[in-house]
């Protein structure tokens, strides 16, 4: 639907800051939003707005009333985004210091016996958490496989691991690295079946600004996103954490209320932009459906994104007019693998005769910003296994275009010889 109205695509791309230009280099096409999306001009304009308020939340007056109902309305909002009728959300310093702290919670809350339980495919947000706080608590960490070649986990990777005293799992919604994206319902479903009462924990911050989040029908325990991934700002993390894991001994101010998260006066700015953020996927649903009610909007923008993102990726992929695709390239390696149905605007390649540090210089010297994952302590995991040093991360959003993408292959036919 987006990919088809030019109306529709200059009006979401002009909703976003430096959108095709950027303010130290000049023109260029951003194609490295897994390392962080483009910031919405409503996200700039509220963030202005409540740095310059002096007042906090909880005195007694008419400022630091208003600052807590948008806080509330915020909460609200997050609710209908998510889809968690239940539970509670939260802002922090991070995606990655949120994830840190829910998996310590539910490590050292549950049962001094047991086991963590999650996948080689995280991202260190996760993944270094439960190993360091099932190393702390003194429980063994059980490690899954993922498929190197898809680039993801499964299911019953998961169930052929697991067991009856496993207390904590994690699960990565979408990698960072591959773009593809993994079955968090099918993974909890297998997890429960045989360990019913483990506190489930999820990685969404590579997921989110794909949109279909739907908390309510993957039966977990905490979601964690990182704002600046998914069209807001850096400086916060958002979590939800459900009434069970809330329920066990969190870290809080003492004699304060109870079940409370927050720890010091948060930024009303951090929640007001997020309100910003599912304003404008409830605004897109609008656009392009017929739905009334914002959950739907949210669904049906969620949707659409998936929709034009994959009609970009695979132009990527597969060539677009007479331009080859990056499938095509000789000696090119696909993380994920080129036929993969559950990619997400994400494509990663490495080509066997050109060093994938020489193509982002090039790409970046002709206005295209990409980004280059090495096998470091972030992508390691995920390279390595496939004898690969580094490969190169082009990363999309709904704002993107197919003459973007055409820009892409053009250099690349050039580049790849």
């Amino acid at each position: 639907m987006i990919t088809h109205s030019t109306d529709l695509t200059h009006a979401i791309r002009k909703s976003f800051a430096h959108v095709d230009s950027c303010p130290f280099q000049g023109p260029r096409i951003f194609f490295e939003n897994a390392g962080g999306a483009l910031t919405l001009n409503a996200v700039v304009d509220t963030s202005a707005t409540y740095a310059a308020i002096p007042d906090n939340q909880g005195r007694d007056n008419p400022a630091s009333a208003a600052l807590t109902d948008v806080i509330t309305q915020a909460k609200a909002k997050m609710a209908v985004f998510f889809n968690a009728p239940e539970g509670k959300f939260f802002v922090g310093e991070s995606g990655t210091e949120l994830t840190f702290r829910l998996i310590r919670t539910a490590v050292m809350g549950s049962s001094d016996t047991g086991a963590v339980i999650g996948s080689s495919v995280e991202h260190p947000a996760s993944r270094s958490a439960a190993m360091h706080w099932a190393e702390v608590a003194g429980k063994p960490y059980i490690s899954v496989p993922h498929d190197d070649k898809t680039g993801q986990v499964t299911p019953e990777a998961y169930a052929a691991l697991m067991t009856p005293n496993v207390t904590v799992a994690t699960i990565l919604h979408t990698s960072p690295v591959t773009g593809i994206a993994n079955d968090v319902a099918g993974i909890a479903r297998a997890i429960r079946q045989i360990a019913p009462d483990a506190f489930i924990i999820v990685d969404g911050i590579q997921h989110a600004s794909h949109g279909r989040i739907d908390i309510a029908s993957y039966d977990i325990d905490g979601y964690v996103v990182s704002p600046y991934k998914v069209f807001s700002r850096h400086g916060y993390g958002v979590a939800w954490a459900s009434d069970r894991l809330t329920a066990l001994p969190i870290e809080t101010l003492r004699n304060g209320p109870e079940g409370n998260w927050e720890m010091g006066t948060r930024d009303t700015g951090a929640y007001a932009t997020f309100t910003d953020v599912v304003t404008y996927f409830d605004w897109l649903g609008g656009e392009v459906s017929d739905q009334t009610d914002p959950r739907a909007r949210i669904e049906a923008a969620g949707a659409a994104i998936h929709e034009h993102e994959k009609a970009l990726t695979d132009a990527m992929l597969f060539g677009v007019d007479n331009l080859p695709g990056l499938a095509e390239l000789s000696g090119v390696t696909i993380l994920g693998g080129a036929e993969n149905p559950d990619r997400e605007g994400l494509v990663c390649f490495a080509l066997d005769h050109v060093p994938a540090s020489d193509i982002v210089d090039q790409l970046n010297a002709q206005g295209i910003r990409t980004h280059i994952r090495r096998a470091d302590h972030y992508s390691g995991n995920i390279l390595r296994p496939l004898g690969l040093e580094a490969a190169v991360r082009v990363s999309l959003c709904h704002y993107n275009t197919l003459e973007e993408v055409r820009s892409l292959l053009a250099a690349m036919k050039d580049i790849s010889g």
